[in-house]
Protein backbone atom coordinates (compact mmCIF):
# COMPACT_ATOMS: atom_id res chain seq x y z
CA UNK A 1 0.00 0.00 0.00
CA UNK A 2 1.69 3.77 -0.64
CA UNK A 3 -1.00 5.14 2.35
CA UNK A 4 0.76 8.58 3.01
CA UNK A 5 2.57 9.09 0.11
CA UNK A 6 2.03 12.35 -1.85
CA UNK A 7 2.00 11.82 -5.61
CA UNK A 8 1.84 14.58 -8.11
CA UNK A 9 1.16 13.49 -11.86
CA UNK A 10 1.87 16.27 -14.69
CA UNK A 11 0.30 15.58 -17.88
CA UNK A 12 0.08 12.61 -19.77
CA UNK A 13 -2.22 10.57 -22.40
CA UNK A 14 -4.53 7.50 -21.57
CA UNK A 15 -1.81 5.65 -20.06
CA UNK A 16 -1.37 7.57 -17.26
CA UNK A 17 -4.73 7.29 -16.54
CA UNK A 18 -4.01 3.77 -15.96
CA UNK A 19 -1.11 4.64 -13.35
CA UNK A 20 -2.82 7.44 -11.25
CA UNK A 21 -5.90 4.59 -11.04
CA UNK A 22 -3.70 2.28 -9.52
CA UNK A 23 -1.71 5.24 -7.56
CA UNK A 24 -5.10 5.67 -5.81
CA UNK A 25 -6.17 2.18 -5.20
CA UNK A 26 -3.05 1.48 -3.40
CA UNK A 27 -4.30 4.53 -1.00
CA UNK A 28 -1.51 7.30 -2.72
CA UNK A 29 -2.77 11.07 -1.36
CA UNK A 30 -3.09 11.73 -5.38
CA UNK A 31 -3.14 15.12 -7.33
CA UNK A 32 -3.08 15.88 -10.85
CA UNK A 33 -2.04 18.55 -13.39
CA UNK A 34 -3.33 18.55 -16.85
CA UNK A 35 -6.02 16.49 -17.34
CA UNK A 36 -9.26 18.97 -17.06
CA UNK A 37 -10.48 17.91 -19.88
CA UNK A 38 -10.85 14.04 -19.09
CA UNK A 39 -14.44 12.99 -19.24
CA UNK A 40 -13.67 10.14 -16.63
CA UNK A 41 -13.89 10.14 -13.49
CA UNK A 42 -10.45 9.88 -11.16
CA UNK A 43 -11.91 8.73 -8.39
CA UNK A 44 -9.54 9.93 -4.54
CA UNK A 45 -7.68 12.09 -6.54
CA UNK A 46 -7.69 16.13 -6.63
CA UNK A 47 -6.97 18.19 -9.87
CA UNK A 48 -5.21 20.58 -9.65
CA UNK A 49 -2.85 23.52 -10.73
CA UNK A 50 1.23 23.60 -11.35
CA UNK A 51 2.17 25.67 -8.51
CA UNK A 52 5.37 25.91 -6.43
CA UNK A 53 3.18 25.03 -3.13
CA UNK A 54 1.61 21.76 -5.01
CA UNK A 55 5.29 20.48 -5.72
CA UNK A 56 6.69 21.64 -2.39
CA UNK A 57 4.02 18.51 -0.53
CA UNK A 58 5.32 15.67 -3.29
CA UNK A 59 7.01 12.83 -2.34
CA UNK A 60 6.73 11.58 -5.76
CA UNK A 61 6.70 13.71 -8.65
CA UNK A 62 5.19 11.59 -12.24
CA UNK A 63 5.79 12.67 -15.21
CA UNK A 64 4.61 11.26 -18.78
CA UNK A 65 5.97 8.62 -20.54
CA UNK A 66 8.63 10.84 -22.60
CA UNK A 67 8.87 13.01 -19.71
CA UNK A 68 9.38 16.78 -21.43
CA UNK A 69 11.24 18.19 -24.62
CA UNK A 70 14.11 20.29 -24.38
CA UNK A 71 11.91 23.21 -23.66
CA UNK A 72 10.50 21.66 -20.20
CA UNK A 73 7.12 21.19 -22.60
CA UNK A 74 5.22 18.13 -20.97
CA UNK A 75 2.52 16.28 -23.11
CA UNK A 76 -0.90 17.21 -22.12
CA UNK A 77 -3.41 14.95 -23.77
CA UNK A 78 -6.12 15.90 -21.73
CA UNK A 79 -6.02 19.36 -21.59
CA UNK A 80 -5.77 22.89 -23.80
CA UNK A 81 -3.61 24.39 -21.42
CA UNK A 82 -0.10 24.65 -21.89
CA UNK A 83 2.44 22.51 -18.95
CA UNK A 84 5.99 23.26 -18.94
CA UNK A 85 8.52 22.06 -16.13
CA UNK A 86 10.68 25.30 -15.37
CA UNK A 87 13.41 25.67 -12.81
CA UNK A 88 11.34 27.15 -10.28
CA UNK A 89 9.55 23.83 -10.12
CA UNK A 90 12.48 21.28 -9.40
CA UNK A 91 13.39 24.33 -6.68
CA UNK A 92 10.23 23.80 -5.14
CA UNK A 93 10.68 19.95 -4.53
CA UNK A 94 11.53 18.81 -0.76
CA UNK A 95 14.65 16.67 -0.48
CA UNK A 96 14.10 13.16 -0.83
CA UNK A 97 11.64 13.49 -3.69
CA UNK A 98 11.93 11.66 -6.58
CA UNK A 99 10.80 11.75 -10.38
CA UNK A 100 9.65 9.27 -12.34
CA UNK A 101 9.09 9.41 -15.73
CA UNK A 102 9.45 6.91 -18.75
CA UNK A 103 12.36 8.36 -20.87
CA UNK A 104 14.31 11.60 -19.73
CA UNK A 105 15.53 14.41 -22.21
CA UNK A 106 19.06 15.98 -21.45
CA UNK A 107 16.76 19.33 -20.12
CA UNK A 108 14.94 16.91 -17.50
CA UNK A 109 18.08 14.80 -16.89
CA UNK A 110 19.58 18.58 -16.34
CA UNK A 111 17.37 19.82 -14.02
CA UNK A 112 17.10 16.79 -11.77
CA UNK A 113 20.52 16.85 -11.37
CA UNK A 114 21.41 21.04 -11.07
CA UNK A 115 18.84 20.13 -7.93
CA UNK A 116 20.27 16.44 -6.39
CA UNK A 117 16.56 14.95 -7.51
CA UNK A 118 16.87 11.73 -8.16
CA UNK A 119 15.91 10.55 -11.30
CA UNK A 120 14.16 7.20 -12.42
CA UNK A 121 13.45 6.23 -16.44
CA UNK A 122 11.35 3.29 -16.32
CA UNK A 123 11.58 2.60 -19.70
CA UNK A 124 15.77 1.58 -18.55
CA UNK A 125 13.70 -1.35 -16.27
CA UNK A 126 14.13 -4.89 -18.03
CA UNK A 127 10.04 -5.76 -16.27
CA UNK A 128 9.12 -2.07 -18.28
CA UNK A 129 10.92 -2.63 -21.32
CA UNK A 130 10.35 -5.85 -22.54
CA UNK A 131 6.60 -5.80 -21.41
CA UNK A 132 6.30 -2.70 -23.42
CA UNK A 133 7.60 -4.10 -26.25
CA UNK A 134 4.43 -6.16 -26.95
CA UNK A 135 2.12 -3.61 -27.44
CA UNK A 136 4.79 -1.67 -29.86
CA UNK A 137 5.39 -4.51 -31.79
CA UNK A 138 1.67 -5.31 -32.38
CA UNK A 139 1.02 -1.89 -33.53
CA UNK A 140 3.89 -1.80 -35.87
CA UNK A 141 2.06 -5.02 -37.23
CA UNK A 142 -1.03 -3.23 -37.33
CA UNK A 143 0.70 -0.15 -39.26
CA UNK A 144 2.17 -2.78 -41.79
CA UNK A 145 -1.14 -4.54 -42.72
CA UNK A 146 -2.42 -1.16 -43.27
CA UNK A 147 -0.06 0.51 -45.00
CA UNK A 148 0.82 -2.34 -47.60
CA UNK A 149 -0.78 -4.68 -50.22
CA UNK A 150 0.63 -8.00 -49.34
CA UNK A 151 0.53 -10.47 -46.33
CA UNK A 152 3.45 -10.33 -43.70
CA UNK A 153 3.61 -14.34 -44.35
CA UNK A 154 5.91 -14.67 -47.26
CA UNK A 155 7.19 -11.32 -46.81
CA UNK A 156 10.94 -9.94 -46.71
CA UNK A 157 11.33 -7.91 -43.20
CA UNK A 158 13.89 -6.45 -42.08
CA UNK A 159 14.46 -5.44 -38.33
CA UNK A 160 17.21 -2.98 -37.10
CA UNK A 161 18.22 -3.55 -33.69
CA UNK A 162 18.04 -5.92 -31.80
CA UNK A 163 17.32 -4.30 -28.08
CA UNK A 164 14.09 -5.46 -26.46
CA UNK A 165 12.05 -4.15 -28.95
CA UNK A 166 13.94 -5.27 -31.94
CA UNK A 167 13.91 -8.84 -30.68
CA UNK A 168 10.27 -8.84 -30.06
CA UNK A 169 9.71 -7.18 -33.30
CA UNK A 170 11.43 -10.26 -34.99
CA UNK A 171 9.82 -13.13 -33.24
CA UNK A 172 6.69 -12.14 -33.86
CA UNK A 173 7.39 -11.64 -37.88
CA UNK A 174 8.50 -14.63 -37.44
CA UNK A 175 5.48 -16.22 -36.18
CA UNK A 176 3.38 -14.42 -38.71
CA UNK A 177 5.63 -16.61 -41.61
CA UNK A 178 7.63 -13.94 -42.98
CA UNK A 179 11.44 -13.85 -43.80
CA UNK A 180 13.35 -12.20 -41.41
CA UNK A 181 16.13 -10.06 -41.42
CA UNK A 182 18.41 -8.79 -38.15
CA UNK A 183 20.64 -5.49 -38.38
CA UNK A 184 22.87 -5.99 -35.21
CA UNK A 185 25.85 -3.82 -34.17
CA UNK A 186 27.57 -7.37 -32.31
CA UNK A 187 29.19 -10.38 -33.14
CA UNK A 188 27.43 -11.56 -29.82
CA UNK A 189 23.97 -10.38 -31.39
CA UNK A 190 24.88 -11.96 -35.17
CA UNK A 191 24.66 -15.08 -32.87
CA UNK A 192 21.64 -14.57 -30.69
CA UNK A 193 19.97 -13.81 -34.47
CA UNK A 194 21.12 -17.25 -35.97
CA UNK A 195 20.01 -18.90 -32.64
CA UNK A 196 16.60 -17.70 -33.28
CA UNK A 197 17.11 -18.47 -36.86
CA UNK A 198 16.68 -15.55 -38.35
CA UNK A 199 19.25 -14.03 -41.05
CA UNK A 200 21.57 -11.69 -39.31
CA UNK A 201 23.98 -8.89 -40.44
CA UNK A 202 26.23 -6.13 -39.29
CA UNK A 203 24.45 -2.64 -39.19
CA UNK A 204 27.51 -1.30 -40.99
CA UNK A 205 26.66 -3.25 -43.81
CA UNK A 206 22.72 -2.25 -44.69
CA UNK A 207 23.31 -0.94 -47.77
CA UNK A 208 24.24 -4.49 -49.07
CA UNK A 209 20.89 -6.27 -47.74
CA UNK A 210 18.15 -3.26 -48.78
CA UNK A 211 18.01 -4.46 -52.49
CA UNK A 212 14.60 -7.07 -52.37
CA UNK A 213 13.29 -5.58 -49.25
CA UNK A 214 9.72 -4.95 -48.47
CA UNK A 215 9.21 -4.07 -45.07
CA UNK A 216 11.88 -2.58 -42.66
CA UNK A 217 11.06 -1.92 -38.70
CA UNK A 218 13.85 0.40 -37.69
CA UNK A 219 14.68 0.43 -33.68
CA UNK A 220 18.06 2.21 -34.06
CA UNK A 221 17.54 6.05 -32.36
CA UNK A 222 20.24 7.53 -34.85
CA UNK A 223 20.40 8.17 -38.52
CA UNK A 224 20.64 4.56 -40.05
CA UNK A 225 18.31 4.49 -43.02
CA UNK A 226 20.49 7.41 -44.98
CA UNK A 227 19.44 8.63 -48.09
CA UNK A 228 22.53 6.29 -49.67
CA UNK A 229 20.67 3.69 -48.12
CA UNK A 230 16.97 4.43 -49.15
CA UNK A 231 18.76 5.09 -53.04
CA UNK A 232 18.73 1.41 -52.50
CA UNK A 233 15.81 0.04 -51.81
CA UNK A 234 12.84 -0.60 -53.98
CA UNK A 235 10.18 1.70 -53.97
CA UNK A 236 7.77 -0.73 -52.83
CA UNK A 237 9.44 -1.08 -49.53
CA UNK A 238 7.72 0.56 -46.42
CA UNK A 239 9.72 1.86 -43.25
CA UNK A 240 8.01 1.69 -39.99
CA UNK A 241 10.52 3.69 -37.42
CA UNK A 242 9.94 2.57 -33.92
CA UNK A 243 12.57 5.02 -32.52
CA UNK A 244 12.13 7.63 -30.50
CA UNK A 245 11.73 10.68 -32.39
CA UNK A 246 13.06 12.26 -34.81
CA UNK A 247 14.18 8.40 -35.40
CA UNK A 248 16.97 6.99 -37.74
CA UNK A 249 14.96 7.70 -41.00
CA UNK A 250 15.75 10.44 -43.37
CA UNK A 251 12.30 11.22 -44.17
CA UNK A 252 12.66 14.14 -46.40
CA UNK A 253 14.62 11.58 -49.01
CA UNK A 254 12.25 8.36 -48.56
CA UNK A 255 9.10 10.97 -49.58
CA UNK A 256 11.02 12.39 -51.90
CA UNK A 257 11.94 8.95 -53.53
CA UNK A 258 8.97 7.84 -53.02
CA UNK A 259 9.15 5.49 -50.47
CA UNK A 260 6.46 5.47 -47.64
CA UNK A 261 8.18 6.04 -44.43
CA UNK A 262 6.51 6.15 -41.16
CA UNK A 263 7.37 7.44 -37.83
CA UNK A 264 6.04 5.78 -34.96
CA UNK A 265 6.81 6.22 -31.58
CA UNK A 266 4.45 5.69 -28.60
CA UNK A 267 2.90 2.98 -30.27
CA UNK A 268 2.00 1.21 -26.89
CA UNK A 269 -0.15 4.50 -25.79
CA UNK A 270 -1.67 4.66 -29.23
CA UNK A 271 -3.31 0.91 -29.36
CA UNK A 272 -2.66 -0.25 -26.10
CA UNK A 273 -2.99 2.48 -23.38
CA UNK A 274 -4.67 0.40 -21.00
CA UNK A 275 -2.17 -2.38 -21.03
CA UNK A 276 0.94 -0.15 -21.11
CA UNK A 277 -0.68 2.10 -18.75
CA UNK A 278 -0.50 -1.19 -16.27
CA UNK A 279 2.74 -2.13 -17.25
CA UNK A 280 4.14 1.11 -15.82
CA UNK A 281 1.81 1.43 -13.42
CA UNK A 282 2.87 -1.93 -11.47
CA UNK A 283 6.59 -1.01 -11.86
CA UNK A 284 6.01 2.54 -10.34
CA UNK A 285 4.00 1.18 -7.12
CA UNK A 286 6.31 -1.40 -6.41
CA UNK A 287 9.42 1.09 -6.58
CA UNK A 288 7.38 3.68 -4.64
CA UNK A 289 6.79 1.02 -1.81
CA UNK A 290 10.07 -0.19 -1.69
CA UNK A 291 11.33 3.45 -1.62
CA UNK A 292 8.98 4.06 1.39
CA UNK A 293 9.37 1.02 2.93
CA UNK A 294 12.72 1.37 3.23
CA UNK A 295 12.81 4.20 4.94
CA UNK A 296 10.19 3.43 7.05
CA UNK A 297 12.43 0.93 8.33
CA UNK A 298 15.59 3.30 8.70
CA UNK A 299 13.32 4.98 11.11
Amino acid sequence: MLTGVQIVFLGGDARQVEVIRKCSEMDATVSVVGFDNLKQKLQGVTRDHLTAELLAAADVLVLPVVGCDDSGNIHTQFSNEPLKLQDEHMASLRKGCKVYTGMAKPYLRSLCAQHEIKLVELLDRDEVAISNSIPTAEGALVMAIQNTDFTIHGSRCMVLGLGRTGFTMAKSLQGLGAKVKVGVRSEKDVARAEVMGWEPFLTRDLGDHVSNIDLIFNTIPTMIVTAQILSKMPLSSVIIDLASAPGGCDFRYAEKRGIKALLAPGLPGIVAPKTAGLIIAGSLVQLISDEFKTRGDGE
